[in-house]
């Protein structure tokens, strides 16, 4: 997918370097080589006109300008304005590596890495609300809601997500499956027909048994969709439709806690739509599932015992003496 020419207004407040970062897998080939020259280095745009940072990267100055306004930028001007703010931001480590794009450091404060997080975790939903076709998505929820029969995929990390869109179309009346081990998805794929639908979840859309579910569901004549980061991963060739969840970087690594959230987003988004096309059964079916479990939530009295001493815990480092 090209990412869009005019400015992104989602992408305010965003330096240069983690716009880029949001946008690179997206762009085509020249517009991506003036991405990466600018990630090595970021001052680029301070030094260089707009024909020298062309021929630097091998294309043209239009290219140039087309990235400019991918990242929402107007045009090289505002590029270069955002450079010179983040270039100046540098020294208050406030820029991408050393607020979103940098890993995790064993010296970190608890203030730090907060601040890590919610960068990242702000980024991976951003990024992947500025990559979503809603239209694609209401495609997709409408299928879902016809559907005789959902499958729902995911291996590893990506298995508590399959596991929790179940448990929400589940609750609205969707015949829906989770399956995280590839036999019994194997199994369950194979049955599927034409009015199936069979959705698979992969950060990478590269694990092999999910991409194999996910096919022999296609070929069983399911209709299937995959949710990845890359449009051009193997599991997104298999599908029918592609929607993407976006986390940008690898600093969260292992199990890459931004890409949980912006699969999250996905499964908000597609589960609303879903339960929006029949409003009025979702409603009732929703009642009575919070009237089923009712009788085991211990009802809200207030506290009549008095307050104890908190325990004093070792100060941590934010706190500790010098």
């Amino acid at each position: 997918m090209t990412p869009p020419e005019g400015p992104a207004p989602a992408l305010e407040g965003y330096g240069a370097s983690s716009r880029i970062r949001g946008a690179l897998a997206q762009m085509p080939e020249g517009m991506a080589k003036v991405g990466t020259l600018l990630l090595e280095d970021p001052s680029l745009p301070l030094q260089l006109s707009i024909t020298e940072l062309a021929e630097r990267a091998g294309t043209s100055p239009a290219t140039v300008t087309r990235f400019c306004r991918a990242i929402g930028y107007t045009g090289y001007p505002a590029l270069r304005v955002g450079a010179a703010a983040e270039h100046g931001r540098s020294s208050a480590h406030e820029t991408w590596d050393s607020d979103i794009g940098r890993a995790f450091h064993p010296d970190d404060t608890a203030t730090e890495m907060m601040r890590t997080l919610v960068n990242a975790h702000t980024v991976a939903l951003m990024s992947s609300a500025e990559r979503l076709d809603p239209a694609l998505v209401g495609r997709v929820a409408d299928a879902v809601a016809q559907s005789t029969h959902v499958d729902i995929y995911g291996i590893g990390g990506s298995a508590g997500i399959a596991a929790e869109l179940q448990a929400r179309l589940y609750r609205i009346g969707i015949n829906a499956h989770a399956w995280s081990e590839v036999h019994l998805g194997l199994t369950s794929a194979v049955l599927l027909g034409d009015s199936s639908v069979a959705i698979a979840f992969s950060n990478t859309g590269r694990t092999e048994e999910t991409i194999e579910m996910l096919a022999l569901a296609k070929s069983s004549g399911a209709y299937a969709v995959a949710v990845t980061s890359d449009p051009a991963s193997p599991m997104a060739q298999v599908a029918d439709a592609h929607l993407i969840a976006y986390a940008p970087g690898e600093y969260l690594q292992p199990d890459d806690l931004s890409a949980k959230h912006a699969q999250l987003f996905v499964i908000d988004l597609l589960y609303l739509l879903a339960a929006q096309r029949d409003f009025s059964r979702t409603t009732s079916l929703l009642a009575a599932s919070a009237a089923a479990v009712a009788p085991h939530r211990r009802p809200f009295r207030p506290a009549t015992r008095p307050a104890t001493r908190p325990r004093t815990l070792p100060p941590s480092k934010e706190t500790a003496p010098a």
